[in-house]
């Protein structure tokens, strides 16, 4: 027998299953799974043809079969290589959670607990759903900032959360040690769910509705065919698939390189630990809510009357399985677990014991050391892989359970209605690319997994595994100077530091070290004319017979004429945002697309992928690694510029959104005149390899007019002061171009039918519900990131998209979507900030007028006095 106490835990022997190789039976490892549920036979029937076969019969594989059967989709197949759970789902603790610090994965876990309510009423199946609550633990101040931080960005969603007092923490679970808890996060509906069980509720879903289910039945082959589907090889036999799905959990990365692609993925080793009988616990009346003492970093929560906890340990002692990356997942390994490895959880079994005193004197009657994937950023990857035709994943869960049935339902909608339902543009799979290696993959891994429950700050940055190979030409000249960001591998300066100021890396909930510098380099923007890297940006070469074609139905907006550039968006069929982007005619039929870096392969797989259905002629070539971009801009770019090349740069010359290929010095660029500052710019594309050179002329050219840096950090405020909406923020997959204030961008009399425009004109001839509109409040020391709640009368009516502190006006902007009949100018609300709730007035947009158009009314003002 071994009892819990931290003088008496190492090297005793302990109650449970002795070996490391549990019988693949359908009970639980905690002792509760598949009481009332016996495993469900496997399918006898075979099928030659199937619409969607999903790989891999975790309850994220399944989910997915339930869903897309239950919608009518005809000929849905599951193959497992083992049996049903086997892998990662068995031995899971089942944990279900409302919370997410992100905005969109709120609603995975909300429509998860939502379905797993009724899902053994609708089959039949026993869940072993409980729904005692959840709360996080506060025992610092910061930790109290990060639970106000999150309650305003939830106020606008289904989900109840409340923070709570220390006193109502202790009525919820009377044997916590109150002695350092400051506050608590509660989710009530929160609990756990025997992960086996629900399983099996989604297996018998599944087939009520038709799938078909079949294991054992090992993939050993997939084969592309010329028509976009495939051949999918068992050992059964062969059948031919209109899609296939990835959710082979460990096993993607296998299933991944029989078609070429290494899907960033890694399984790491996770401990908790299971107890007998607890009196005080068997005393209670009521079950006890799941606790996450985030400063101890593991989880707790009643099993049956006794308790089970588990830890995130550190990333230097946690447990990365990279012999499983190098050689690959061991054949038979499918119901096993390692040996128990107490002394690598032993200051979290000791905060535990703190925390929760009945401990010290608990039986343990199990350890489960099972392994669980990581991706790198711990986020699950999840819909259509760009460069392989209805090639689909749904991998890399260290979180599977309280995903599975959110995410079933999110990529049944996908497949079903050819776009997502809403924007999830953090799971896209195509956020990572060539650059992501596996030892950049081990590296975050390991940050991921022992960063599990540190402080969630905004404008967050993790250092692991970086820089990675995509690095600018200008990395080496500006590490030194700035704080950089990572953006799809790349490192781009956030903000540059002065002389004497602090340079550390300082996250916060307020204005922190950063917000002094920033505000110089806005002023040398708006003043003189600074120097931004813009390398990041994703950058398309599109040309063929049938490019205009192509653009004229991807884009809502006209196409430029050669030799000019404008602002284009990709709209779905029901008229959301997909992207957006700036076309530059560059020749006759040939195009230089631009968009962000975290959009770079989201974008361009939607492109090739319509480019294929609708059989245009067009060569697409991906160039972003090829070409650096530098961003002039300023009063005085012109006059910088103008030093270093023979082409006249005046304004009647090289008019704005004009592009001209030319020399800098004796480096050749495509200049484009354009700046998401607002301000007179240029920006410079030209090979990655002369980016230095490019960069030191333009430094030294512009000595006399003060030139100098600025990073992104300032951009933002710089665009926001102009109202330039950016995409991911103001406008996404969740809404239309007309309610985010683009309809400058969309030509609906165009001739081409494009895609979402007849959605647009229904939209257009309903009437909007809301509109954004832009704020000003005035804070303390805290300004609005994007996400927050705005308030009026009373009410939750809205959310805010992105924000900034305008150093113009010295008060906070931020953009916001409001009902339309609070949307006027002038029009009073709240914006809720840490707790506090700040008045805020709507302005008439933009605060701060562009470059080109200052230059329109003042030419306009000169000719009426003439």
């Amino acid at each position: 027998m071994l009892r819990l106490g931290a003088q008496r835990l190492r090297g005793l022997p302990w109650r449970g299953f002795p070996v490391s190789r549990f019988p693949s039976c359908p009970r639980s490892v905690s002792g509760r799974r598949g009481e009332d549920n016996p495993p469900l036979s496997a399918e006898t029937r075979w099928k030659d043809q199937a619409e969607t076969v999903i790989i891999g019969g975790g309850c994220i594989g399944v989910s997915l079969a339930y869903h897309l059967a239950k919608a009518g989709m005809k000929d849905v197949v599951l193959l497992e290589k083992s049996e049903l759970t086997a892998g990662s789902t068995w031995h899971a603790a089942g944990l279900t959670t409302y919370f997410h610090p992100g905005i969109n994965l709120k609603k995975i876990h909300y429509d998860s607990i939502k379905l797993y309510e009724k899902l053994e009423e609708e089959t039949g199946q026993a869940v072993g759903f409980h729904q005692p609550g959840s709360i996080r633990i506060a025992t610092t101040s910061i930790r109290v900032d990060e639970f106000k931080y999150q309650m305003t960005r939830t106020g606008w969603h289904a989900t109840k959360q409340y923070i709570i007092e220390p006193e109502k923490i202790q009525e919820m679970f009377p044997l916590l040690n109150m002695n350092k808890i400051l506050a608590g996060l509660y989710n009530p509906g929160d609990g756990h769910i025997d992960p086996y069980s629900l399983t099996m509720a989604l297996a018998a879903g599944a087939r009520k509705y038709g799938a078909l289910l079949k294991y054992p039945a090992p993939v050993t082959s997939l084969k592309p065919r010329s028509d976009g589907t495939w051949d999918v090889e068992t050992p059964q036999g062969s059948m031919r698939a209109n899609r296939i799905v990835n959710a082979a959990g460990f096993w993607a990365r296998e299933v991944g390189k029989m078609i070429g692609l290494e899907h960033p993925l890694i399984p790491v080793q996770h401990q908790y630990v299971v107890t007998s009988t607890i009196p005080e616990v068997k005393a209670l009346k009521r079950e006890l809510p799941v606790i996450r003492d985030l400063e101890g970093s593991y989880y707790i929560r009643q099993e049956r009357d006794g308790l089970l906890f588990g830890p995130y340990e550190s990333q230097e002692k946690m447990k990365v399985l990279d012999s499983w990356v190098t050689s690959g997942v061991p054949p038979d390994f499918g119901k096993e677990l390692f040996e128990s490895d107490l002394d690598r959880i032993m200051e979290h079994v000791e905060a535990a014991m703190e925390m929760v005193p009945v401990l010290k004197k608990a039986d343990i009657i199990n350890v489960v050391n099972g392994p669980i994937t990581y991706s790198p950023d711990i986020l699950p990857m999840v819909g259509p892989h760009q460069g392989v035709r209805n090639y689909w994943v749904a991998i890399g869960f260290g979180y599977g359970i309280i995903h599975a049935g959110g995410v079933g339902k999110y990529l049944s909608d996908w497949i079903l209605h050819g776009e997502p339902p809403f924007d999830l543009i953090e799971l896209d799979p195509n956020r990572y690319g060539k650059w992501t290696t596996t030892q950049y993959t081990e590296a975050k891994a390991r940050e991921s997994y022992g960063f599990n429950n540190i402080v969630g700050y905004p404008k967050e940055e993790r250092f692991a595994g970086r820089p990675t190979q995509r690095v600018s030409g200008l990395y080496k000249t500006l590490e030194s100077k700035c704080s950089m960001g990572f953006h799809a591998g790349w490192e781009q300066p956030h903000w540059f530091y002065k002389p004497d100021q602090d340079t550390h890396y300082r996250p916060s909930f307020r204005r922190t070290n950063w917000f002094e510098p920033v505000g110089s380099e806005y002023k040398q923007v708006m003043q003189r004319v600074g120097v931004i890297d813009l390398s990041p940006f994703g950058k398309f070469n599109i040309k063929g017979q049938d490019s205009i074609r192509l653009l004229d139905h991807l884009f809502a907006n006209v196409i430029p004429k050669v030799g000019f550039t404008n602002i284009s968006h990709m709209l779905t069929p029901k008229g959301r945002v997909y992207a957006e982007l700036t076309v530059s005619h560059q020749f006759p039929g040939e195009f230089l697309l631009i968009t962000g870096s975290g959009s770079e392969l989201h974008d361009l797989r939607w492109i090739e992928e319509e480019a294929v259905k609708g059989g245009y002629n067009v060569e697409i070539k991906n160039i972003t690694d090829e070409l650096g971009v530098l961003g002039v801009a300023g009063p005085h770019a012109r006059k910088v510029l103008q030093k270093l090349t023979s082409e006249d740069l005046s304004h009647d010359v090289f008019k704005f959104l004009q592009t001209k290929t030319l020399k800098i010095s004796h480096i050749p660029v495509t200049a484009t005149r354009i700046s998401y500052t607002g301000e007179l710019g240029w920006e410079l594309y030209h090979r990655r390899e002369d980016s230095a050179a490019l960069y030191n002329v333009i430094m030294n050219a512009g000595q006399e007019e003060g030139i100098d840096n600025f990073g992104t950090y300032a951009m933002n405020a710089l665009r926001l002061e102009k109202a330039f909406r950016a995409w991911g923020s103001e406008m996404n997959c969740d809404t239309n171009p007309l309610e985010a204030g683009l309809e400058n961008f969309v030509k609906l009399n165009k001739p081409a039918d494009f895609i979402g425009k007849q959605a647009l004109k229904q939209i257009k001839a309903k009437g909007l519900k809301r509109r954004l509109v832009c704020l000003t409040l005035a804070t303390d020391d805290a300004d609005p990131e994007g996400n927050e709640s705005v308030w009026h009368d009373g009410k939750v009516v809205g959310n805010t998209t992105s924000g900034s502190y305008s150093y113009s006006i010295q008060k906070s902007l931020a953009f916001a979507y409001v009902p339309v009949e609070l949307s006027k100018v002038g029009q009073q609300v709240e914006v809720e900030l840490l707790g506090k709730h700040y008045p805020a007035i709507i302005i008439q947009e933009p605060l701060v007028l562009t470059e080109p158009t200052r230059n329109r009314l003042q030419n306009k003002g000169g000719k009426e006095k003439n």
